[in-house]
């Protein structure tokens, strides 16, 4: 064969081509669009790696016929094919891996996952809401739990803004400090919602988030009646058995919890959207009880939680109309589980649930109620029940707390599983809505955020005050603190163990290796 000196570097070219095919198809999927620049390098990559394949057939390399007929060309090329089939399959698979996101969150809280509430509420966003977070630095943490937002819903979007740069953009949304975040309904600043400012000790909050969401959502502010005047949970906090907490999470729904003394009232308030009677110690009066059940043949709505106390709270008359009886005896939970995380037997465990709009999305997950009394029902014509709460088959009701230890003593006792609690509603108009738990204590402070309790106690508010919400659902908690504090001397101890212990004990595991084998 001819030999070809000036043509013999170009079969180099076969290795250029592949590089700029890369390039081209890199660029094309990064900039998200297929323009002149990368389908130019595709083509000129394709081009040359023809090129090269036909010099490497045609020229003599020094007397050797050509390369087509090498034995070299042979290897090369099962080289090249099995490197592009490599380039193939790990597009393929990142393909793939962009397209249908799968993951795996092995954290105790699931502290990567959004909570059922705000995958809710992200995707059934109607209009553009965009988190605006005034700070230099993004932390990772909170971008993260930013980014899992956006996957939930199209129309969620964020962005990080220097207030310094951008000073206007700042005063536009009353950004004063670095870590401001700012909800904004879109479009054109529809409306504005400060959400927390975040720091170094207080990251961005799923739950304050998904507040601040609900917030801007709805203009609606609804007013929810606690009645006092008979020993009822206090509302404010720092005093025993108050539910400041409950009132909070309220207030941070547009539900306004006010107190409601009906013995002192001229008239029943006309704008309740429910009444909340927790944890009477004292008889109502007849005329309150009249009051009451005059609200609820108007369409009211009525979530009551009373404790098995020795004095009847007088609501009987109120409760027949509905077909309820509250059993006097007490719930004792007799599978011994609770020891674990520091219950009793009078705290009553419950994992299962009724299927309700109210504990739809609870099942599996546990709640517990101290001192808590079955509800028993009778089935009423127009009025739609619904068992919520059930204790476990180990479980049964309690007549006298006083013998110990505690056992199932039939027939005094009542064998579960028991109904904590129990959902009504009128299927005449005007459509009213009763919810009846036999417990208070779950939806005091300190309990109210244990486990699931200040979802049911939340919950079964909103299905009161929103007869149109068919779903509810678990609120997101609040990551837990894993950090460890680790003194001046250990904090020496690890890294001595890191930096030279191990490192030591691998390269002396090493020469020992290499000395057997030498």
């Amino acid at each position: 064969m001819k030999k070809l000196p000036a043509f013999k570097y170009l079969k180099y070219l076969i290795w250029l081509g592949p590089m700029l095919m890369i390039a081209g198809v890199s660029a094309g999927v990064v900039s998200g669009g297929w323009t002149a620049v990368p389908i130019a390098l595709i083509l000129v990559g394709l081009a040359l790696i023809g090129v090269g394949l036909i010099v490497m057939g045609r020229v003599d390399m020094g007397g050797q016929p050509g390369a087509w007929n090498q034995r070299s060309l042979e290897t090369g090329a099962n080289a090249l094919v099995t490197t592009l089939a490599v380039l193939a399959i790990l597009g393929l698979i990142n393909f793939l891996g962009a397209k249908y996101v799968w993951r795996v969150d092995l954290t105790e809280n699931q502290q990567f996952t959004l909570s059922p509430q705000t995958q809710n509420v992200v995707r059934n966003l109607q209009e553009p809401v965009k988190v605006w977070v005034f700070d230099k630095q993004q932390n990772p943490q909170d971008r993260a739990l930013l980014e899992n937002y956006r996957r939930a819903g199209n129309k969620f979007s964020f962005e990080y803004v220097d207030p310094q740069a951008e000073l206007g953009l700042a005063k536009q949304f009353e950004a004063k400090n670095f870590g401001d975040v700012v909800l904004e309904l879109q479009p054109n600043n529809k409306r504005k919602q400060f959400v927390q400012t975040v720091s170094d000790r207080d990251r961005l909050s799923e739950a304050k988030l998904t507040n601040g969401l609900e917030q801007i959502l709805s203009d609606r502010r609804a007013n929810v009646y606690f009645l006092q005047g008979h020993g009822e949970r206090p509302l404010e906090a720092g005093q025993p058995g108050a539910m400041s907490q409950a009132v909070k999470l309220l207030g941070e729904k547009n539900l306004v919890a006010k107190p409601l003394t009906l013995a002192a009232s001229k008239e029943f308030p006309q704008d309740a959207a429910a009444v909340v009677i927790a944890g009477p110690q004292k008889p109502l009066l007849d005329g309150e009880v009249q009051a009451l059940k005059n609200y609820l043949q108007r369409g009211g709505h009525l979530l009551l939680m009373v404790d098995p106390t020795n004095t009847d709270p007088k609501l009987d008359t109120l409760l027949k109309d509905w077909g309820i009886t509250l059993d006097k005896r007490v719930a004792i939970d007799g599978s011994g589980g609770g020891k674990l995380i520091n219950l009793g037997p009078a705290d009553a465990i419950v994992t299962r649930y009724g299927d309700h709009p109210i504990t739809k999305e609870l099942q599996g997950n546990l709640s517990f109620f101290s001192l808590a009394r079955p509800v028993q029902s009778t089935s009423v014509k127009d009025v739609k029940e619904t068992p919520l709460l059930f204790t476990s088959d180990n479980s049964w009701a309690e007549s006298n707390l006083q013998t110990q230890p505690l056992e199932f003593n039939p027939p005094a006792d009542l064998q579960g599983p028991l109904v904590l609690g129990i959902a009504l509603e009128k299927q005449t108009a005007p459509k009213s809505r009763l919810v009846v738990i036999g417990n208070s204590t779950f939806a005091t402070d300190g309990l109210f955020d244990q486990v699931v309790n200040g979802d049911v106690f939340l919950n079964s508010v909103r299905w009161l005050e929103q007869p149109e919400q068919s779903t509810l659902s678990i609120r997101p908690k609040d990551t837990k603190n894993r950090r460890i504090n680790l003194t001046a001397q250990q904090a020496n101890l690890s890294s001595l163990l890191a930096l030279i212990l191990l490192p030591l004990l691998g390269f002396g595991t090493a020469a020992y290796v290499w000395w057997r084998r030498r």
